[in-house]
């Protein structure tokens, strides 16, 4: 009954009534998302209506009214068919100031119709696949561009950014052709990381660097919504920067990294919407080069050195005086280094694990990016490994056992999603410098066992990358425990019985031929499968094992 009024007033009804009776029925489904079938023949003139009601010259008021209701009835698919064509788009992108023209956006009475329309168009654009070929032909990527430019220094807009960010990062995920068009024709790199930029209201104190006041009110709501529907775009934008890049790119991803840095730094109105902000950060902070994440960290500025008392040139410069401080402002510093973004993304990252759930979408990025960080920055490696694993001194409680970082990620090691065992397995091994005796010293052979094997270390040795040649300091509690630790286990245990002590001979063959037994029983049955190490640390079946080993032997023999 709702859509048969509100059609009947739509199409005989003056712009007053129209007004009046839209609105009512906007009030009345605002919440709906799911429609009966039943009246789908009159959703769908109701929106042809709407649109012929567009076109005349009502007042703004009324243009806000039908398009509210063309966003509700736009949740619905089916009624979308037959009423999305290029006439029809055409209309919505000229009440959202997307034409070609050159109209300034002066009139705030405008500015609700623009939101509202913008919105109509997210709806239209993610749930018909005809608009989203009209996107392409009416080349709507571009006016979304010229929109943002129009609007991108005018805070007191924030609405139509945000609206405009959001369809801009819609129509990059729909069409991968979209993606270059945006980094390359329209130079989306660069205009996304304005916006950024004018939401956080950066003030740069160095190339890459901006002033961050830890004391400051939180963003509004509404710059977190724009700045996140910002990073949800450029993640678009440079999905694929990491694998290809121009050198001559650099200087801007290296601006983009230095404003992701100043997001990390910052909070949001609530703690659920810092989390999301900072979770669309680090999604976009994967796309970045790894050679252009350098700017994360930056020495100690001479007015943070003398909060401490010190200078720059008194900062430690042997190895082992390098050291976490924290200054008056709570900012970590190690080896003369801010590490607050890297501190804030440990921590990020110890929220993720402590959640429990969604791993591979919450936590993976987020390890992966600490861990080609700590791959190719040494600073940063250094840092994380002084507070992921600091020097050994309890060795009674097994690696997997307790509540630091270590342990979470020790029991990540073998968890059942591959991918999450596989990313925390690959940071802690990196942060020891991709060492086997190292990881071994903090996980235990059991819990590393997986990675080794993956990687054909489990006959020892190191990684394929290089990292300088500074060793690890033991300490004297884990020199002294270290002849008694299970290697398996990564753990001091008590010694224990011997069973077969007390055996006579007899006893001993008999429970022998009896493991032996139940051994090939298994084999025989595919149950089990005896396998060996190959000379290259690759596990392998045994016959095959052996048969190499024998030709290496005769090889040898020969030889001699």
């Amino acid at each position: 009954m709702d859509e048969e009024r509100a059609l009947y007033v739509v199409r005989a009804g003056e712009a007053g009534a129209i007004e009046r009776v839209l609105r009512d029925y906007s009030d009345k489904h605002r919440a709906t998302f799911k429609f009966e079938s039943t009246d789908e023949d009159k959703r769908k003139k109701l929106c042809e209506g709407i649109f012929k009601v567009l076109v005349k010259d009502v007042p703004t008021t009324c243009q806000v009214s039908c398009l509210e209701v063309l966003r509700i009835l736009s949740r619905d698919k089916k009624v979308l068919v037959p009423v999305t064509t290029k006439e029809n788009m055409q209309i919505l992108l000229r009440l959202a100031k997307l034409t070609e023209s050159d109209d300034s956006l002066e009139k705030v009475s405008e500015f609700p119709v623009i939101v509202e329309s913008l919105k109509c168009l997210c709806n239209i654009v993610f749930n018909s696949q005809m608009a989203q070929q009209l996107s392409l032909e009416l080349n709507l990527a571009a006016k979304l561009c010229n929109l943002l430019r129009k609007c991108k220094d005018r805070k007191f807009i924030n609405d139509i950014k945000c609206f405009d960010l959001r369809l801009l990062f819609l129509l990059s995920l729909l069409h991968t052709d979209i993606r270059s068009q945006l980094r390359y024709e329209l130079q989306g790199l660069p205009l996304l990381t304005q916006i950024l930029e004018s939401a956080f209201s950066i003030k740069w104190t160095d190339e890459y660097e901006s002033a961050i006041d830890h004391n400051g009110p939180p963003l509004s709501p509404q710059e977190t919504d724009c700045a996140i529907e910002a990073l949800k775009a450029l993640f678009n934008v440079t999905v694929d920067s990491w694998k290809v890049h121009k050198e001559s790119d650099s200087h801007q991803f290296r601006v983009m990294a230095a404003v992701l840095r100043h997001c990390l730094l910052i909070i949001g109105p609530t703690e659920e919407k810092t989390e999301e902000l900072h979770s669309n950060a680090v999604n976009l902070l994967s796309n970045v080069p790894v050679s252009c994440l350098d700017v994360l960290i930056c020495p100690l500025t001479h007015e943070e050195t003398a909060q401490e008392g010190t200078t720059l040139d008194e900062q430690p410069s042997d190895k082992t005086a390098e050291k976490e401080t924290v200054l008056k402002n709570n900012t970590m510093v190690y080896n003369g280094m801010n590490m607050e973004a890297i501190h804030v993304l440990l921590s990020f990252m110890e929220k993720r694990i402590d959640k429990g759930s969604s791993y591979r979408e919450g936590l993976t990025p987020v390890l992966s990016l600490l861990t080609e960080c700590s791959r190719a920055h040494r600073n940063i490696r250094k840092f994380l490994k002084d507070q992921v694993l600091p020097p050994l001194r309890d060795v009674t409680n097994r690696p997997e056992v307790g509540s630091t970082v270590r342990n979470k990620l020790v029991r990540l090691m073998t968890h059942v999603d591959l991918g999450v065992k596989q990313i925390a397995a690959e940071f802690l091994f990196v942060l020891c410098k991709e060492r086997v005796d190292s990881l071994l010293k903090y996980t235990g052979y059991g819990n590393a066992a997986g990675l080794l094997a993956a990687r054909g270390l489990l006959a020892g040795g190191r990684g394929d990358n290089w990292y300088s040649e500074d060793e690890d300091t033991d300490t004297e509690e884990y020199k002294n425990a270290k002849p008694n630790i299970n290697l398996i286990t990564g753990h001091l245990e008590e010694p224990m019985p011997n069973p077969i002590d007390e055996m006579t001979e007899e006893q001993k063959e008999y429970e022998a031929m009896k493991l032996v037994n139940m051994l090939d029983k298994l084999s025989r049955e595919e149950l089990l499968k005896p396998m060996g190490l190959k000379p290259d640390g690759t596990i392998t079946p045994l016959e095959e094992a052996l048969n190499q080993y024998s030709v290496i032997e005769e090889t040898s023999s020969d030889t001699d």
